[in-house]
Protein backbone atom coordinates (compact mmCIF):
# COMPACT_ATOMS: atom_id res chain seq x y z
CA UNK A 1 0.00 0.00 0.00
CA UNK A 2 1.42 3.63 -1.04
CA UNK A 3 2.66 5.80 2.30
CA UNK A 4 0.91 8.34 2.61
CA UNK A 5 0.37 11.02 5.34
CA UNK A 6 -0.11 9.77 9.21
CA UNK A 7 -3.75 11.34 9.25
CA UNK A 8 -6.35 10.55 6.62
CA UNK A 9 -9.75 10.28 8.80
CA UNK A 10 -11.76 10.84 11.92
CA UNK A 11 -12.03 9.11 15.35
CA UNK A 12 -16.07 9.36 14.37
CA UNK A 13 -15.37 7.40 10.74
CA UNK A 14 -12.97 4.73 12.59
CA UNK A 15 -16.17 4.39 14.10
CA UNK A 16 -18.90 4.13 11.57
CA UNK A 17 -16.18 1.78 9.36
CA UNK A 18 -16.17 -0.70 12.74
CA UNK A 19 -19.57 -1.04 13.00
CA UNK A 20 -19.57 -2.11 9.36
CA UNK A 21 -18.05 -5.10 9.81
CA UNK A 22 -17.75 -8.08 12.80
CA UNK A 23 -14.69 -10.35 12.65
CA UNK A 24 -12.24 -7.21 14.25
CA UNK A 25 -8.62 -8.18 15.35
CA UNK A 26 -7.24 -5.65 18.21
CA UNK A 27 -3.51 -5.60 18.49
CA UNK A 28 -0.70 -3.34 20.56
CA UNK A 29 3.02 -2.99 19.89
CA UNK A 30 5.28 -5.28 21.66
CA UNK A 31 6.41 -5.10 25.11
CA UNK A 32 3.12 -3.59 25.51
CA UNK A 33 2.47 -1.15 28.67
CA UNK A 34 -0.55 0.11 30.29
CA UNK A 35 -1.62 2.46 27.44
CA UNK A 36 -1.27 -0.42 25.32
CA UNK A 37 -3.26 -2.78 26.99
CA UNK A 38 -5.95 -0.54 28.14
CA UNK A 39 -6.98 0.70 24.84
CA UNK A 40 -6.80 -2.77 23.48
CA UNK A 41 -9.20 -4.35 25.90
CA UNK A 42 -11.43 -0.76 26.01
CA UNK A 43 -12.29 -1.08 22.56
CA UNK A 44 -12.75 -4.71 22.91
CA UNK A 45 -15.11 -4.22 25.84
CA UNK A 46 -17.03 -1.87 23.48
CA UNK A 47 -17.21 -4.03 20.41
CA UNK A 48 -18.53 -6.99 22.49
CA UNK A 49 -20.77 -5.09 23.57
CA UNK A 50 -22.40 -4.44 20.11
CA UNK A 51 -21.76 -8.33 19.11
CA UNK A 52 -19.09 -8.29 17.08
CA UNK A 53 -15.87 -11.35 16.83
CA UNK A 54 -13.54 -9.71 18.05
CA UNK A 55 -10.03 -11.00 19.84
CA UNK A 56 -7.28 -8.72 21.08
CA UNK A 57 -3.87 -9.71 20.12
CA UNK A 58 -0.12 -9.45 21.81
CA UNK A 59 2.30 -8.54 19.42
CA UNK A 60 4.53 -10.84 20.73
CA UNK A 61 4.41 -13.68 23.00
CA UNK A 62 6.20 -11.92 26.33
CA UNK A 63 4.55 -12.56 29.52
CA UNK A 64 2.82 -9.79 30.79
CA UNK A 65 2.73 -8.73 34.25
CA UNK A 66 0.57 -9.48 37.56
CA UNK A 67 -0.06 -5.91 37.48
CA UNK A 68 -2.84 -6.44 34.03
CA UNK A 69 -4.67 -9.27 35.54
CA UNK A 70 -7.28 -7.13 37.02
CA UNK A 71 -8.26 -5.74 33.92
CA UNK A 72 -11.55 -6.81 32.44
CA UNK A 73 -11.05 -9.19 29.13
CA UNK A 74 -7.11 -10.02 30.21
CA UNK A 75 -7.64 -13.35 29.79
CA UNK A 76 -8.57 -13.19 26.75
CA UNK A 77 -5.27 -11.71 25.28
CA UNK A 78 -3.31 -13.97 22.91
CA UNK A 79 -0.32 -13.94 20.99
CA UNK A 80 -0.43 -13.34 17.42
CA UNK A 81 1.42 -16.32 16.95
CA UNK A 82 -1.48 -18.23 18.43
CA UNK A 83 -4.10 -16.92 15.94
CA UNK A 84 -5.79 -19.22 13.63
CA UNK A 85 -8.64 -17.56 12.51
CA UNK A 86 -9.56 -15.04 10.00
CA UNK A 87 -9.76 -11.14 10.09
CA UNK A 88 -11.96 -8.33 8.01
CA UNK A 89 -10.29 -5.89 10.42
CA UNK A 90 -7.08 -5.01 12.38
CA UNK A 91 -7.20 -2.45 14.29
CA UNK A 92 -4.11 -1.57 15.67
CA UNK A 93 -3.48 0.90 18.76
CA UNK A 94 -0.94 2.57 19.90
CA UNK A 95 1.43 1.56 17.36
CA UNK A 96 3.87 4.11 15.43
CA UNK A 97 5.61 1.96 12.80
CA UNK A 98 5.25 -2.06 11.43
CA UNK A 99 8.68 -2.75 13.39
CA UNK A 100 6.63 -1.82 16.56
CA UNK A 101 4.07 -4.26 15.77
CA UNK A 102 6.50 -7.42 15.17
CA UNK A 103 6.54 -10.16 12.24
CA UNK A 104 3.32 -12.00 13.34
CA UNK A 105 1.41 -9.50 13.62
CA UNK A 106 1.92 -7.84 10.71
CA UNK A 107 0.93 -11.09 8.93
CA UNK A 108 -2.15 -10.77 10.46
CA UNK A 109 -2.59 -7.16 9.30
CA UNK A 110 -2.07 -8.30 5.94
CA UNK A 111 -4.77 -10.40 5.62
CA UNK A 112 -7.35 -8.67 6.75
CA UNK A 113 -9.85 -6.43 4.28
CA UNK A 114 -9.28 -2.66 5.86
CA UNK A 115 -6.81 -1.53 8.75
CA UNK A 116 -6.89 1.19 11.38
CA UNK A 117 -4.64 2.59 13.21
CA UNK A 118 -5.38 4.85 16.47
CA UNK A 119 -2.46 6.28 18.19
CA UNK A 120 -0.72 9.31 19.61
CA UNK A 121 2.68 8.53 18.34
CA UNK A 122 4.65 11.35 16.03
CA UNK A 123 5.13 9.70 12.33
CA UNK A 124 5.41 11.03 9.52
CA UNK A 125 3.94 7.89 8.00
CA UNK A 126 0.93 5.74 7.84
CA UNK A 127 1.01 2.16 7.13
CA UNK A 128 -2.89 1.16 7.57
CA UNK A 129 -6.25 2.31 5.43
CA UNK A 130 -7.78 4.41 8.03
CA UNK A 131 -5.31 5.87 10.43
CA UNK A 132 -5.26 9.07 13.02
CA UNK A 133 -2.84 9.74 15.48
CA UNK A 134 -2.85 12.59 17.30
CA UNK A 135 0.43 13.49 19.21
CA UNK A 136 -1.18 16.63 21.29
CA UNK A 137 -2.98 13.18 22.97
CA UNK A 138 -1.63 11.80 26.71
CA UNK A 139 -2.56 8.97 25.71
CA UNK A 140 -4.10 6.63 22.96
CA UNK A 141 -6.69 5.24 25.15
CA UNK A 142 -7.96 8.72 25.34
CA UNK A 143 -8.48 8.40 21.75
CA UNK A 144 -9.53 4.96 21.67
CA UNK A 145 -12.35 6.45 24.72
CA UNK A 146 -13.36 9.09 22.06
CA UNK A 147 -13.82 6.36 19.56
CA UNK A 148 -15.90 4.32 21.63
CA UNK A 149 -18.42 7.38 22.44
CA UNK A 150 -18.81 7.43 18.52
CA UNK A 151 -19.93 3.68 18.26
CA UNK A 152 -22.74 4.30 20.30
CA UNK A 153 -22.41 1.77 23.61
CA UNK A 154 -22.95 2.38 27.15
CA UNK A 155 -19.67 3.53 29.06
CA UNK A 156 -19.47 0.51 31.09
CA UNK A 157 -17.28 0.27 34.04
CA UNK A 158 -15.10 -2.29 32.48
CA UNK A 159 -14.59 0.69 29.71
CA UNK A 160 -13.88 2.76 31.72
CA UNK A 161 -11.65 0.94 33.72
CA UNK A 162 -9.64 -0.14 30.80
CA UNK A 163 -9.42 3.30 29.46
CA UNK A 164 -8.12 5.15 33.00
CA UNK A 165 -5.35 2.70 32.98
CA UNK A 166 -4.08 3.75 29.69
CA UNK A 167 -4.38 7.16 30.36
CA UNK A 168 -3.08 6.45 34.36
CA UNK A 169 -0.01 5.18 33.05
CA UNK A 170 0.69 6.93 29.85
CA UNK A 171 0.93 10.12 32.42
CA UNK A 172 2.97 8.73 35.53
CA UNK A 173 0.18 8.69 37.60
CA UNK A 174 -0.50 12.26 36.12
CA UNK A 175 2.78 13.59 37.09
CA UNK A 176 4.37 13.76 33.46
CA UNK A 177 3.80 17.06 31.54
CA UNK A 178 1.57 15.65 29.14
CA UNK A 179 -1.08 15.75 32.10
CA UNK A 180 -3.01 18.34 30.90
CA UNK A 181 -6.56 20.14 30.95
CA UNK A 182 -7.41 17.86 28.07
CA UNK A 183 -6.39 14.65 30.37
CA UNK A 184 -8.24 15.50 33.32
CA UNK A 185 -11.22 15.83 31.40
CA UNK A 186 -10.90 12.81 30.24
CA UNK A 187 -10.07 10.93 33.33
CA UNK A 188 -13.29 12.86 34.85
CA UNK A 189 -15.32 11.10 32.55
CA UNK A 190 -13.95 7.75 33.33
CA UNK A 191 -14.65 8.54 36.86
CA UNK A 192 -18.09 9.24 36.10
CA UNK A 193 -18.44 6.09 34.08
CA UNK A 194 -17.16 3.71 36.80
CA UNK A 195 -13.74 3.90 36.78
CA UNK A 196 -12.00 3.64 40.13
CA UNK A 197 -8.89 5.62 40.56
CA UNK A 198 -7.90 3.98 43.80
CA UNK A 199 -8.54 0.79 43.00
CA UNK A 200 -6.86 0.82 39.58
CA UNK A 201 -3.11 2.15 40.86
CA UNK A 202 -3.22 -0.31 43.77
CA UNK A 203 -3.72 -2.98 41.35
CA UNK A 204 -0.82 -1.85 38.99
CA UNK A 205 1.20 0.29 41.07
CA UNK A 206 1.59 -1.78 44.48
CA UNK A 207 1.32 -5.68 43.00
CA UNK A 208 5.51 -5.60 42.11
CA UNK A 209 6.72 -9.68 41.58
CA UNK A 210 10.17 -10.52 44.14
CA UNK A 211 11.94 -10.46 40.73
CA UNK A 212 11.17 -6.63 39.84
CA UNK A 213 12.19 -5.59 43.29
CA UNK A 214 15.69 -8.33 42.50
CA UNK A 215 16.02 -5.93 39.25
CA UNK A 216 16.00 -2.67 40.95
CA UNK A 217 18.75 -3.20 43.04
CA UNK A 218 20.92 -4.81 40.25
CA UNK A 219 19.67 -1.40 38.26
CA UNK A 220 21.05 0.88 41.12
CA UNK A 221 24.03 -1.10 41.93
CA UNK A 222 24.93 -0.71 37.44
CA UNK A 223 23.29 3.10 38.43
CA UNK A 224 25.81 5.74 36.88
CA UNK A 225 25.46 9.74 37.13
CA UNK A 226 26.68 11.23 34.18
CA UNK A 227 26.36 15.49 32.77
CA UNK A 228 27.56 16.21 36.35
CA UNK A 229 24.05 14.22 37.57
CA UNK A 230 21.71 15.28 35.63
CA UNK A 231 21.67 12.15 33.88
CA UNK A 232 21.06 8.65 35.48
CA UNK A 233 22.12 6.04 33.48
CA UNK A 234 21.69 1.69 34.40
CA UNK A 235 21.22 -1.22 32.69
CA UNK A 236 20.31 -5.07 33.25
CA UNK A 237 22.43 -7.60 32.49
CA UNK A 238 20.71 -11.38 31.09
CA UNK A 239 22.38 -13.08 33.60
CA UNK A 240 20.87 -10.11 36.32
CA UNK A 241 16.98 -11.53 35.00
CA UNK A 242 17.82 -14.95 34.82
CA UNK A 243 19.05 -15.26 38.41
CA UNK A 244 16.37 -13.16 39.53
CA UNK A 245 13.63 -15.35 36.94
CA UNK A 246 12.35 -12.24 35.56
CA UNK A 247 10.51 -11.67 32.86
CA UNK A 248 10.33 -8.69 30.82
CA UNK A 249 6.98 -7.05 32.26
CA UNK A 250 9.33 -7.06 35.48
CA UNK A 251 11.72 -3.93 34.27
CA UNK A 252 8.75 -1.75 33.57
CA UNK A 253 9.25 0.71 36.46
CA UNK A 254 13.03 0.70 36.98
CA UNK A 255 13.50 3.36 35.02
CA UNK A 256 11.30 5.25 37.18
CA UNK A 257 13.53 4.76 40.06
CA UNK A 258 16.54 6.14 38.17
CA UNK A 259 13.46 9.48 36.89
CA UNK A 260 12.73 10.03 41.37
CA UNK A 261 15.90 10.62 41.99
CA UNK A 262 16.65 14.18 43.07
CA UNK A 263 18.80 16.41 40.83
CA UNK A 264 18.56 13.31 37.93
CA UNK A 265 16.63 15.20 34.77
CA UNK A 266 16.94 12.37 32.59
CA UNK A 267 17.05 8.74 33.08
CA UNK A 268 18.60 5.83 30.42
CA UNK A 269 17.57 2.52 31.35
CA UNK A 270 19.17 -0.57 29.01
CA UNK A 271 18.19 -4.48 29.13
CA UNK A 272 20.39 -6.72 27.30
CA UNK A 273 18.38 -9.15 25.22
CA UNK A 274 21.34 -10.85 23.85
CA UNK A 275 21.32 -9.79 19.98
CA UNK A 276 19.92 -6.70 20.99
CA UNK A 277 19.75 -4.20 23.75
CA UNK A 278 16.15 -2.25 24.83
CA UNK A 279 16.60 1.21 25.89
CA UNK A 280 14.44 3.75 27.44
CA UNK A 281 14.48 7.26 28.26
CA UNK A 282 12.61 9.08 30.63
CA UNK A 283 12.45 13.21 31.21
CA UNK A 284 10.99 15.10 33.78
CA UNK A 285 12.18 18.76 32.59
CA UNK A 286 11.91 20.03 29.01
CA UNK A 287 14.42 17.32 27.39
CA UNK A 288 13.26 16.17 24.28
CA UNK A 289 14.09 12.47 24.78
CA UNK A 290 12.33 11.22 22.02
CA UNK A 291 14.72 13.27 19.52
CA UNK A 292 17.67 11.75 21.79
CA UNK A 293 16.33 8.41 20.78
CA UNK A 294 15.76 8.93 17.38
CA UNK A 295 19.65 9.21 16.92
CA UNK A 296 19.18 5.26 17.65
CA UNK A 297 16.61 4.60 15.12
CA UNK A 298 13.71 4.84 17.94
CA UNK A 299 10.82 7.15 18.91
CA UNK A 300 8.27 8.44 21.31
CA UNK A 301 7.21 11.27 22.96
CA UNK A 302 8.85 13.93 24.48
CA UNK A 303 9.33 12.84 27.84
CA UNK A 304 9.33 9.48 27.71
CA UNK A 305 10.85 7.33 24.23
CA UNK A 306 12.62 3.89 23.84
CA UNK A 307 15.41 2.42 20.86
CA UNK A 308 16.85 -0.98 20.21
CA UNK A 309 20.44 -1.31 19.84
CA UNK A 310 22.02 -4.39 17.68
CA UNK A 311 25.26 -4.04 19.42
CA UNK A 312 26.63 -5.57 22.59
CA UNK A 313 25.64 -4.30 25.92
CA UNK A 314 29.15 -2.86 26.82
CA UNK A 315 29.01 -1.32 23.23
CA UNK A 316 25.77 0.10 24.07
CA UNK A 317 26.09 1.76 27.22
CA UNK A 318 28.99 3.65 26.00
CA UNK A 319 27.14 4.89 22.99
CA UNK A 320 24.21 6.26 25.08
CA UNK A 321 26.56 7.78 27.15
CA UNK A 322 27.95 9.49 24.25
CA UNK A 323 24.72 10.86 23.20
CA UNK A 324 23.37 12.42 26.27
CA UNK A 325 26.75 13.72 27.03
CA UNK A 326 26.29 16.03 23.57
CA UNK A 327 23.31 16.81 24.70
CA UNK A 328 23.76 17.75 28.28
CA UNK A 329 27.39 18.69 28.68
CA UNK A 330 27.74 20.52 24.83
CA UNK A 331 24.87 22.50 25.45
CA UNK A 332 22.81 21.08 22.53
CA UNK A 333 20.00 20.97 24.36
Amino acid sequence: MAVTPQTNTTLNEIAEALLKHDRICICGHVSPDGDCIGSQLALRCALAQLGKEVVVLLASADKLGVSFEFLPGFEELIPAASFEGTCDVFVQVDVPNARRLGEDASKIRQSASLTITIDHHAVDERETHLSYTDPDAASTSMLVWETIKHLGVDLTKDIATCAYTGLMTDTGRFQYQNADLRAFRAACEMVEAGADPAFISAEFFQRATLASIQLEAAAISNMRFICDGCVALSFITQDEMKRAGAVKSDCEQLINTLRSIDGVKVAAMLRDEGKQVRGSFRSKDTTDVSAIAKRFGGGGHKAAAGFTLYEPLDKAVRMVEKALCQVFCEGNN
